[in-house]
């Protein structure tokens, strides 16, 4: 069982600092347009990558679905393209499928555009369900 001891670290806890893009929103909406053409996307601040400590069967598993041992949490949404979500609201994404420029971070149906700074944390995968 995860305790709200775990739970307070991951959310609110120290991480490695990341960057993030630092350029203006709507730049990072042109870039991520040019290399995402026609993908929604979810603009976010106060971003966590969690990269995931999996077995190596469980990495098999997701590899084999093209996906990466990794998930993002934002406790800040700025703005979503499809409406799917509204400002202020936080999110955690599904595994990703790809992750560039140290700002875009890709699953199956969404790209996750990562505003300002934010912090990068592992997590093992058991406790992501709980």
């Amino acid at each position: 069982m995860v305790t709200l001891e775990e739970i307070s670290q991951l959310l609110y806890g120290a991480g490695e600092e990341m960057l993030g893009w630092q350029g203006t929103q709507d730049e990072l909406i042109e870039l991520a347009a040019k290399m995402f053409p026609g993908k929604a996307f979810c603009i976010v601040r106060q971003w966590i990558l969690i990269n995931l400590t999996v077995t190596s069967a469980e990495k098999d598993k997701l590899t084999t679905l093209g996906l990466l041992p990794a998930t993002l949490f934002a406790h800040e949404i700025v703005l979503d393209s499809k409406g799917r979500f509204q400002p202020s609201m936080w999110v955690r994404s599904n595994f990703g499928v790809s992750f560039s420029q140290g700002c875009m971070f890709e699953t199956k149906s969404t790209v996750y555009l990562l505003l300002g700074a934010g912090r990068e944390k592992r997590l093992a995968l058991a406790l992501l369900f709980r």
